[in-house]
């Protein structure tokens, strides 16, 4: 089956509100082996939503419609609904007893533009909300469908977990669609291409396995997707790229699909029994704040310490001052004595260290805007390294915080830098 996606609402054309709808119904859809192959978003426009609707019927499988069937006087993706397939609107009496227990349950009084949205058009089928006001509706015309659901991200996945996944499983004609994401890091996208060699001879002659290359200022994310007749075949051939990826760039390979890298590195911490402290300069507690946004990450993270000034260096860490004097605190052997002064004071096993000119200002010949040093000590060995990661502060920092969990992971699992 080929689906098309259509989001509804102003508020998505400018900009207000980011649209993680459609990458959530493209995930679910590519799941169960449909092939989304058109995003359109339209603003609160009834003329213009109707030309969607037409052309998304006419030229797909199935269309899902999301956002516009709120209470105000702009949801208006019901009307246009009607309009299109030529109904009117009827009480559901299931729906407006849901709209009432919805409020009941809140001890306020339903208000009719609440009881309003149990009006359902009359020839669809109607998808009761479990988790708000609104219900959706499916219509089928000619063996093609157009199902509308709230914008609600909670209760449009509800919808899509307990109503579309199960309908249209079967209909997808025997094919099945595997995506899997390999993350790296510590590589250029066009040095990874290099690295993994000639992409054709890694897929073969199947033309239905593919890879993506999805850069960003982190790293650059490999998506395999394998279509297939079976569930098993699909897994075959992404786990067959996946071994091939591995052997030429298994290195810079951090996680697959959802994980994060502080997630990688906390389960390392933990398999290893082992606690780490860190003392940031130019990154400001992000490397932090990325440890601790894990459950659990208490068992190995220990304390940090936002060292931005020279005075806290000395203050807070006990750098050694004639360090800074001589060398400059952005420099390898003040990033080495901070890794091993937070070290020594938390008493942890692994001490890791930034400093560094984030910019825009503050950068000199020898000491450009953007070069970081970072730390890292543990038992045997301290040691700094040293980056330029660009001109851009953010950028920067969230490079910076992503080159030093990266350190730690190879440390920790012997890989060379």
């Amino acid at each position: 089956m080929k689906a098309e996606i259509i989001s509804i609402g102003d508020e998505l054309l400018i900009g207000q509100v980011i649209n993680t709808n459609q990458a959530y119904l493209a995930e679910k859809l590519n799941s169960i082996g449909i092939a989304v192959q058109r995003m359109t978003t339209v603003g609160d426009e009834e003329e213009q939503i109707l030309e969607a609707f037409a052309r998304g019927m006419e030229e797909h499988d199935l269309v899902l419609v999301t956002g516009g069937l709120g209470p105000t006087h702009d949801d208006i993706t019901r009307t246009a609904v009607c309009r299109f397939f030529g109904t009117d609107l009827i009480v559901n009496e299931e729906a407006l007893s849901r709209v009432r227990s919805f409020f009941e349950r809140r001890g306020v009084a339903p208000r009719k533009i609440n009881e309003d949205q149990a009006l359902v058009p009359r020839s669809g089928l109607v998808i009761q909300n479990n988790h708000g006001t609104a219900p959706g509706f499916m219509f089928e015309r000619n063996g093609h469908y157009l199902i509308a659901m709230p914008g609600v991200p909670f209760e449009m996945k509800a919808m899509t977990e307990s109503f579309i996944l199960p309908s249209f499983a079967s209909k997808s004609s025997g094919s099945v669609i595997r995506h899997r994401t390999l993350k790296t890091t510590g590589i250029g996208e066009s040095f990874l291409a290099e690295q993994i060699g000639d992409i054709k001879t890694l897929l073969g002659t199947d033309n239905g396995i593919t890879l993506a290359f999805l850069p960003s200022p982190t790293g650059t994310r490999l998506r395999i997707t394998a279509r297939a007749k079976t569930v098993e075949e699909a897994n075959e051939k992404v786990a067959a790229v996946e071994r091939g990826i591995r052997s030429k760039a298994g290195k810079y390979i951090y996680a697959v699909d959802d994980e994060e890298l502080e997630q990688t590195l906390g389960g390392l911490l933990l398999d290893r029994h082992l606690t780490i402290a860190v003392a940031e300069s130019c990154t400001g507690g992000l490397i932090a704040d990325r440890i601790t946004d894990v459950p659990g990450s208490s068992a190995y993270f220990e304390r940090s310490y936002v060292t931005y000034s020279n005075e806290s260096k000395l203050a807070d860490l006990g750098v050694p001052g004639d360090l800074i004097r001589s060398h400059g605190a952005v420099s390898r052997e003040v990033a080495e004595a901070m890794a091993l002064c937070v070290r020594l004071k938390a008493n942890t096993d692994i001490g890791l260290s930034t400093t560094g000119i984030a910019g825009p200002a503050g950068g000199t010949p020898e000491k450009p805007v953007g070069l970081v040093w970072i730390g890292y000590s543990d038992r045997s060995v301290t040691l700094a390294l040293k980056f330029n990661f660009g001109d851009h502060r953010q950028r920067t920092k969230e490079r910076a915080s992503q080159a030093a969990l990266e350190l730690v992971r190879r440390k920790l699992l012997s890989i060379e830098s």
